[in-house]
């Protein structure tokens, strides 16, 4: 699996990136200011265009005398001051240390055109220049607040119980783990904690993506930012609010951000050696142009400087980070965590997904989901009290999920006695009765061969079967099993309707992992598998299939997940040593995310070439038209800067996505 590695930040010195990728860690201080809106406000902006505006007027309205053409030098030198003094600034930097950057491009293609006596021309260049730099400035500021934005929903202040039982208001920063909040209707979790007392319902959108409230009660999780729908809580807090989960997200995403896309690098490295080159044959069209097309000295630098323009690689190299990002955003809008540009670009290329079962397929908590009366003549409604009294006498998950699937008990069990390994034994009303397992009852000499086919039955459905039973036989059969999750089917058929495996690979027995499968529409089941079996059948799905995903949520999924082409962990109850392994993160647990994941992905690589071959096409055109001469200054800027702004405006469109899918 591959890994990322820190970069510099991909947004705020996309026009920058065309320097080479080994750039001494001190240029990326410049990359901020290679943008020409990076320092000027929008009043500033507005005079050097006013100016510029009147600098054209001057060179070619007024008289062209002395003092005129004085005029409008003073006035084109001080639109080019107030628009490019940031870009002249960082230009001048690039060039000193030898790098060939869009700053540097537009420094030489000015100070040029101004130098030959186009400062009409150079004056308005610059000015457009900088507004467009500006506006795509703003519009790449989107996708950074889409993640941003998640910040502003955690309050800054908590209401804390002090000791002498009183409530206080305090910054979050300050209320240590283990503290009590109150949380009332309509307000927002301050901190990730544990229900303490109360009950209500909490909108988790924000953290997780679900988009219908959940309920909480005594002992279950909350997260920071979520909100609080309609009964007042009190929370114990389990973690700082430098490390609650939705801190924990927006910092798993800048880390993202940060980190090369594939897409990216080869844009990059693509611009490190397109610029030079660029530099190259404008300089042979200044020096060779008057030799071989019997050009004018001055008509040959012209053709040169509008090249220039024209040739800046900003929207080619700004054309991938923006939409990396965006997606990225849009991911997290959803509840799906992605840990880098790269896992967000692999997940197109996925050919098989492996399943685990518990807890990924399966809600991974044992629920009682059929029984049965095998006496006929028994009363159906004392033998459902007689299991649930003896049920409620015990700790076992097996048990209790009896108990809480049958109607409360309305009868009392007395000299309560616990069978290591078979069940559970008591009276009731004078009788003596067992609740256990199917060891048990053949130990009694209770089994018969009818009974052994109804066992048989549900085991290969995958059920934990228990037995109720008397002095007088086996009086009832009670299926316990996990059950699938809601959107287990349709998340895997969305899977295979995008051309993905689904495989199932569980710990469980093989016969309860083939009937989950079959019940959730999985043609492969692999059963009695240990973490290292997991990662066996992962490394075999490579081989068989592809790129393979792995989804789990435990300790012992954790090997496998690190070793498929991308790991995906069930965020909500996965455990950290997974969520560490992975690559993604399905913070609400919801299967379909890994599809819309892989749809999201697909988008984001059309979005990526769609923009890269709008960039370069758009710069053909214009390269062709400044070699025949039909391209002037003004056109050559309104095709880079145009170009900018509209693989920019595509990008943003991948922000749409998290509200469409």
């Amino acid at each position: 699996m591959g890994h990322d590695h820190p970069h510099r930040p991909p947004l705020d010195a996309c026009c920058g990136a065309c320097a080479p990728a080994h750039d001494e860690p001190h240029d990326h201080h410049d990359h901020a200011h290679d943008h020409a809106g990076g320092g000027a406000g929008t009043p500033r902006l507005a005079a050097a265009l006013l100016l510029a505006i009147v600098a054209e007027l001057v060179g070619h309205v007024v008289p062209d005398t002395l003092p005129w053409r004085g005029l409008g030098l003073a006035v084109a030198g001080a639109a080019i001051w107030l628009a490019g003094f940031d870009v002249y600034k960082a230009g001048l930097a690039a060039l000193r240390r030898g790098r060939l950057n869009i700053a540097a491009l537009m420094t030489v293609a000015v100070t040029g055109a101004f130098a030959i006596g186009q400062w009409p021309e150079a004056a308005m260049v610059m000015a457009l220049y900088a507004i467009a730099e500006a506006i795509e400035a703003r519009a790449v500021g989107r996708a950074r607040r889409a993640i941003q934005g998640l910040l502003a929903m955690a309050p800054e202040v908590a209401s804390l119980r002090r000791p002498d039982g009183s409530w206080a208001s305090v910054p979050v920063s300050e209320v240590g783990v283990g503290a009590t909040l109150r949380v009332k209707p309509g307000e927002r979790v301050p901190l990730d904690g544990r229900v303490s007392a109360g009950s209500s319902s909490i909108d988790q959108a924000p953290v997780t993506g679900e988009s219908i409230p959940v309920d909480k009660g005594v002992g279950d999780a909350v997260f920071a930012g979520t909100i609080n729908a309609w009964g007042t809580l009190e929370i114990e807090v389990t973690a700082p609010a430098s490390d609650s989960t939705l801190a924990r997200i927006i910092h798993a995403v800048e880390q993202a951000q940060a980190t090369r896309a594939p897409t990216q690098g080869f844009v990059e490295r693509f611009a490190a050696v397109y610029t030079p080159a660029v530099f190259a044959v404008a300089l042979a069209v200044a020096l060779l142009g008057p030799w071989l097309a019997g050009w004018t000295w001055l008509a040959a630098i012209y053709k040169a400087l509008v090249l220039l323009v024209i040739a800046c690689p900003c929207a080619l190299v700004i054309s991938t980070p923006v939409s990396i990002v965006s997606g990225l955003a849009a991911a997290a809008r959803r509840g799906i965590l992605i840990k880098g540009g790269i896992h967000l670009e692999a997940a197109r290329r996925l050919k098989a997904v492996a399943l685990d079962k518990t807890g990924t397929l399966t809600e991974g908590r044992p629920t009682l989901v059929a029984w049965s009366v095998l006496d006929a003549g028994a009363d159906a409604a004392r033998i459902e009290h007689v299991a649930a009294a003896l049920a409620s006498h015990s700790d076992h998950p097996v048990s209790r999920a009896i108990a809480a699937g049958l109607a409360p008990n309305r009868v009392e069990a007395r000299d309560f006695r616990a069978i290591a390994g078979r069940g559970v034994e008591a009276a009731v009303e004078g009788a003596r009765y067992v609740l256990g397992n199917h060891r048990l009852i053949e130990e009694r000499g209770q089994c018969s061969a009818a009974l052994e086919a109804r066992l048989k039955a549900h085991e290969e459905a995958g059920r934990t079967v228990t037995l109720l039973a008397g002095d007088d036989g086996v009086l009832a059969l009670f299926a316990v099993a996990d059950t699938l999750k809601p959107h287990a089917r349709e998340a895997v058929e969305s899977l295979r309707a995008l051309g993905i495996e689904p495989v199932l690979l569980s710990g469980d027995n093989q016969a309860t992992a083939a009937a989950v499968a079959r019940e959730a529409g999985i043609a492969e089941a692999r059963g009695n598998l240990l973490p290292q079996d997991k990662l066996d059948a992962v490394e075999a799905l490579r081989r068989a299939h592809g790129p393979t995903a792995m989804t789990g949520d435990g300790i012992n999924d954790a090997p496998a997940l690190a070793r498929a082409d991308i790991g995906i962990a069930m965020g909500a109850a996965g455990t950290d040593i997974a969520m560490e392994a992975a690559d993604i993160v399905v913070m609400n647990d919801d299967l379909r995310r890994i599809a819309e994941t892989v749809r999201l992905s697909r988008a984001t690589h059309a979005v990526l070439w769609q923009n890269i071959v709008l960039a370069l096409g758009i710069k053909g055109v214009f390269l062709l038209l400044a070699i025949a001469g039909g391209a002037t200054m003004w056109m050559a800027v309104f095709a880079d800067m145009g170009a900018s702004l509209l693989v920019v405006a595509n990008g943003l469109r991948l922000l749409g996505k998290a509200g469409r899918d």
